[in-house]
């Protein structure tokens, strides 16, 4: 019975985690009621895809009203960060806690009938948590995707908007030949400007929608120069250069800061051991009596 617990909560962790990551936004279908697209930023779909999904679907409603409204709006803002991976919405998070804090006690009952207290914290965990270090995951590697597409992105765009293409037309483009949360993120922009959502309100939601300081100065530098008149090109060319040279600053601190570590863990680890091994293997070679030594000889 506990090895069958055991290799369900690892099958449903592994689905979770493959279905949490893999599938950014453009892998579903944008909405067309702009209300939804602006609540979600981003694709929403109606049909409960996943095995887990469906099991817990019936109890989304009665989890939403114990985490109270603060805490589902907080949860709301996450999954939108994280992109709404694999078609997340609020109550597919909620579907996965019950199913996953089902598991999770179920699991701990069984290891506190076997004695196991450790392995029974371990499963309250995992019905708690789980479900967060998927979304947790989700909303750094989507971050850093953003982070490193985005000054290539306006350089292209640049480009194209310097050969006499209007910028709305130009940000289709180059979207097109873009793939990743980034390309996913323009095209809900254009998607709610389609709609009738102004310019400025589309960027802000853009904005809104991703933790990112790169986006944030993005927005900012754009609107700031339509603001002032000043020619796009130039605005684009002059975000990308500083978005450079911000990575560049963040990698040497990066750097700055690895240095510590290495030398502690060269320090406290690696050295010892070497001298470890080091008199292990002169004391082995040199075939050394230790029981004359100690006189038990």
């Amino acid at each position: 019975m506990t090895s069958l617990l055991l290799a369900t909560l690892l099958a449903l962790s592994v689905l979770g985690v493959f279905q949490g990551v893999r599938l950014y936004r453009a892998d579903t279908r944008l909405p067309s009621d702009l209300a939804l697209a602006l609540e979600v930023g981003a694709t929403r779909a109606t049909a409960v895809g996943s095995v887990v999904d469906r099991m817990g679907i019936r109890w989304a409603p009665l989890v939403l009203r114990l985490m109270g409204p603060k805490r589902v709006a907080a949860k709301r803002r996450r999954i939108d960060l994280a992109g709404n991976p694999a078609g997340l919405t609020i109550d597919r998070y909620a579907a996965r806690r019950a199913v996953y804090g089902a598991l999770g006690a179920l699991g701990a009952f069984a290891m506190l009938l076997n004695g196991k207290l450790v392995a029974a914290l371990l499963m309250v965990a995992f019905g708690l948590f789980w479900i967060e270090v998927g979304l947790w995951s989700a909303i750094r590697v989507r971050r850093d995707h953003i982070e490193r597409t985005l000054p290539d992105f306006l350089d292209v765009l640049a480009v194209v908007v310097s050969a006499g293409i209007g910028f709305r037309q130009a940000l289709d483009r180059v979207a097109d030949k873009y793939r990743g949360p980034w390309a996913d993120e323009i095209r809900i922009t254009l998607q709610q400007m389609d709609m009738g959502v102004s310019r400025r309100q589309a960027f802000d939601e853009l904005r809104r929608r991703n933790d990112s300081e790169q986006v944030a100065q993005f927005v900012t530098a754009l609107q700031q120069g339509e603001e002032l008149g000043s020619p796009i090109v130039d605005t684009l060319i002059a975000i990308a250069e500083d978005m450079r040279r911000t990575d560049a600053q963040n990698a040497r601190r990066r750097a700055a800061r690895a240095v510590p570590k290495a030398t502690f863990a060269v320090t406290m680890f690696m050295l010892p051991g070497t001298l470890i091994l080091l008199v292990c293997g002169f004391v082995y070679g040199a075939n050394v009596d230790f029981g004359a030594i100690l006189g038990n000889g």
